[in-house]
């Protein structure tokens, strides 16, 4: 694989082909952990880890998975890094685990990963396998983080917990609840195509 196709593997998952506000992906744990940032954030990396290194082990041992049982084999190399991932963050970072704690279970189910797993860390070796788990696992972070901040700041007056504004000040609590975060997705996705159709021309 030539240098340009590795560098399109890290770069073209984070605004061109981003899994969330291009290919709609994921959007389970994007819509419920983005209430701030900081969860988002950290939401995002947790999948890049796990994808990253799923990609990696999926690709090492391919050729050793029978073609029938391979989703299965697939979900369960996915499912002990979920495992491990949530008790390092539950032994290290237990206000961020009370937090997140219900949705790392679904990274098993994250159709990223599952499907990154199977369109080309199933068909590729390890390097580019790494690289495609970190391009994608960044894309994803960055689509948690930019939603999570948008609606940490209209729904609660902050940016990473630090205050922006006034006492006096009252925000739109509608931004840090269910509702604002179809709204949030919608207003950013229609932008995204807005500026890409004036490109176009």
């Amino acid at each position: 694989m030539a240098k340009n196709n590795y560098i399109k593997l890290l770069t073209d998952p984070l605004i061109k082909g981003n899994p969330v506000f291009v290919l709609l992906l994921g959007l389970c744990p994007t819509l419920g952990v983005t209430n701030s940032a900081i969860n988002g954030m950290a939401m995002g990396l947790a999948t890049l880890v796990v994808l990253s290194c799923s990609n990696v082990i999926i690709s090492a041992i391919k050729n050793l998975i029978p073609a029938k049982v391979r989703i299965p084999a697939y979900i369960i190399v996915i499912a002990t890094l979920v495992t491990i991932v949530q008790m390092v963050m539950q032994g290290y970072l237990p206000d961020l685990y009370s937090v997140l704690g219900l949705f790392l279970p679904l990274i098993v189910v994250n159709c990223i990963i599952l499907g990154r797993a199977e369109s080309f860390a199933s068909k590729n070796g390890v390097f580019p396998s790494l690289l495609d788990g970190i391009g994608n696992g960044l894309g994803f972070t960055l689509a948690l983080t930019v939603l999570g901040a948008i609606r940490e700041v209209l729904g609660n007056g902050s940016f990473f917990g630090l205050q922006l504004t006034p006492p006096t000040f009252q925000p739109a609590l509608i931004f840090i609840l269910a509702p604002g975060a179809f709204i949030t997705i919608g207003f950013i996705i229609a932008t995204q195509n807005y500026i890409k159709m004036k490109k176009e021309g």
